[in-house]
């Protein structure tokens, strides 16, 4: 009877030991299962040239800087770089507007206005523009931001750099084809615009 007993015991303490060992080891499997769905549902595969690219989202906060420093570099691309052909310089213009609110519209307006744009499709000039930097403030909103730019200004006869600085505010809205990052420029002004130098080109 003794040995029975005893058998029992050791009998019942394993049996417990096993369902805590499955509990525990079911409890991780659901906790792992999870974690990888979770880990899937974030990862994004993208087909490029018949090549699958994975890629891993994120929420809108984690990316604000980088999204605020390439929308004011892609308005500013299209602002100021400008061809000796209406169409094209229309067409720039109408992408930079969607990106930015009525004080763009404004500048673009007077340069209108003062023949500037005419000025470069009459004299064959173009106009191209290298971003150097962009400063962002996201830690108070609208972001307020200042970019740093070099112009370039090719004449037939010479090339003019200049010095661009401008300053503004980025404000949320909804995402389109036109406003991919949802980002709108507003209260934009340009700090200065000045010639650096100018080099005579090589007939």
């Amino acid at each position: 009877m003794k040995n029975i007993d005893t058998a029992f015991r050791h009998v019942r303490s394993f049996t417990i030991v096993v369902i805590i060992a499955c509990a525990v080891i079911v409890c991780f499997a659901l906790y792992k299962s999870f974690s990888l769905v979770s880990n899937m549902q974030g990862k994004i595969y993208i087909l490029s040239n018949g090549k699958a690219l994975e890629a891993f989202s994120a929420d809108r906060k984690d990316n604000i800087p980088v999204e605020a420093r390439d929308h004011v570099k892609t308005f500013h691309s299209f602002f100021f770089t400008l061809d000796p052909d209406d169409k094209a310089i229309q067409a720039n213009a109408t992408k930079a507007l969607y990106l930015a609110d009525g004080s763009a519209k404004r500048i673009y307006d007077d340069l209108k206005e003062t023949g500037y744009y005419s000025g470069l499709i009459s004299g064959n000039v173009n106009q191209t523009i290298t971003v150097d930097s962009v400063a962002v403030n996201v830690n108070d909103y609208p972001y307020a931001f200042r970019c740093y730019a070099t112009q370039n200004i090719v004449r037939p006869t010479s090339i003019t750099t200049r010095n661009l600085i401008t300053e503004g505010a980025l404000r949320n809205v909804s995402r389109s084809d036109n406003n991919p990052h949802g980002f709108l420029i507003e209260r934009w002004n340009i700090i200065e615009n000045r010639d650096l130098k100018t080099e005579n080109r090589r007939q």
